[in-house]
């Protein structure tokens, strides 16, 4: 049986890395919140939150390889979301392959 490339252990990311990103999340968010004009947009790079803020905690999110958060992951599912099986296409005969008499 072949191995899974996704192992069972837990990584974390370089500390180092992972301080950087942090550092970029909280001045960002320090921008955004201090600063009104940093909540506007930009003719060149377009709404500045995202920049700011948005992309930085995407960044920190990616360094733990999107795992979910633990609440997320052991939160049990609800009845209602059970799985269905998928429906089925009906079947309509084609246009134009019946025999018609002359």
């Amino acid at each position: 049986m072949a191995e899974s490339s996704r192992s069972n252990t837990v990584e974390y990311p370089d500390p180092r890395v992972l301080r950087c990103v942090r550092q970029a999340v909280l001045a960002g968010l320090a921008l955004v919140l201090v600063w009104p004009a940093m909540r506007g947009s930009s003719v060149w790079i377009g709404w500045l939150p995202l920049w700011l803020l948005g992309m930085p905690l995407s960044a920190w999110w990616a360094l733990y390889r999107f795992r979910l958060p633990a609440a997320w992951r052991m939160r049990p599912r609800a009845a209602g979301n059970r799985q269905r099986p998928q429906a089925r296409r009906l079947r309509r005969p084609r246009r134009g392959t019946a025999v018609r008499a002359a």
